[in-house]
């Protein structure tokens, strides 16, 4: 295909059965003229005349799909969390650069310059960066996939730095619940033996323990207030040990939720995230979240040599990958495996320094 720019328009320019056909294309971008040049010449190949006009292509603007993509698609395929996450981003974040462009003007070269203004301008993290280009992408391919966009434009996600986990040591774990009582304390208890998720935590109903077996059944989640089914819909089933099951034995089931405010409503983030603190002050532990408790569940079975399998399942983690980076050997754990790198000499052990032949 031969496309020129003259000035500031774009010309198709080839030659047909020995017939040089020049036009100016009616959709002014190089796409554009791309798709031009191609309906000349199917024109021409059904022998049809050039001189009749033809229409001019229809131009969609990124805000006109991503809206049409949000409320079509992630609507109907994504959970209310990630409906209102990706509401966010497009409103808040892509349609003010993207938006009145012609979505099929949107090349690499538009998506280097919108990562460069994130980062040197807005100041913002390669992850929170990713995240908005992982939504960008999602609407540019449903596009394609509804036939408004010819290509998807290729580009690199940034590179994230290791994500630093913190956890609790044993030791710090039996301060946090000893400085805790009441609901806070059997919140705690039971993350730090179970590992749910926050969300997990707080949309726990009575339903879902079996005391006869001693079993926990994760079904539910709320994020942001909705509540749905856990993440990657996937349900598990955790063992429950003594202490967690005389935790709950004691606790009163006058509502669904396990744990829940004055009027049975779950819990919000905010209160358990405000009052985690305040039990972290008291204890003179550093600052944590509710995410930390789940870590240390993890952290405190791989140094028990649990199989990295069962801390997966245990975890909820459709990726082992993901379950590796929850698991870290502690200092004492590090140490013993340096020691057996050191052969142990026993005492009156002979080594003979010569060998007579």
């Amino acid at each position: 295909m031969t496309i020129r720019k003259r000035g500031k328009n774009y010309w198709v320019d080839f030659s047909f059965d020995c017939h040089r056909i020049r036009k100016r294309s009616p959709d002014n971008s190089y796409k554009g003229a791309q798709a031009y040049e191609i309906l000349l010449r199917q024109r021409l190949a059904r022998g049809e005349s050039l001189t009749k006009p033809i229409s001019k292509t229809i131009t969609h603007t990124f805000k006109e799909i991503a809206l049409k993509w949000l409320e079509l698609y992630v609507k109907s395929n994504n959970k209310p969390s990630e409906y209102l996450n990706r509401k966010t981003i497009l409103n808040g974040n892509l349609i003010p650069y993207f938006g009145t462009k012609n979505i099929a003007e949107i090349e690499s070269l538009e998506i280097e310059k919108y990562k460069n203004y994130l980062l040197a301008q807005r100041k913002l993290s390669p992850k929170s960066i990713n995240n908005y280009l992982c939504v960008l992408s999602r609407c540019l391919k449903t596009a394609q996939e509804w036939k408004i966009l010819q290509d998807v434009p290729k580009f690199k996600l940034l590179k994230v730095p290791p994500q630093e986990y913190d956890f609790l040591t044993e030791s710090e774990s039996k301060i946090l619940l000893q400085h805790s009582d009441d609901m806070w304390r059997d919140m705690i208890l039971l993350s730090i033996r179970t590992g749910l998720r926050f969300g997990e935590l707080i949309a726990l109903q009575w339903s879902d323990i079996n005391f006869n077996d001693a079993v926990l059944t994760v079904n539910r989640n709320i994020v942001r207030g909705f509540e749905g089914s856990p993440k990657n819909n996937k349900t598990r089933i955790i063992p429950l040990t003594p202490s967690v099951i005389e935790m709950l034995q004691k606790r009163e089931r006058s509502y669904k939720y396990v744990f829940h405010d004055s009027k049975g409503k779950p819990l919000r983030y905010n209160v358990c995230r405000d009052k985690l603190r305040e039990v972290c002050i008291v204890s003179g532990l550093r600052l944590i979240s509710w995410h930390v408790l789940r870590h240390t569940f993890a952290t405190h079975l791989s140094d028990k040599n649990v199989s990295i399998v069962a801390i997966q399942e245990l975890m909820g983690h459709s990726d082992i990958k993901t379950t590796r980076r929850y698991t870290h050997p502690n200092l004492p754990v590090l140490q013993n495996a340096i020691k057996m790198l050191e052969p142990v000499f026993q005492e009156n052990v002979t080594i003979a320094s010569q060998v007579t032949i």
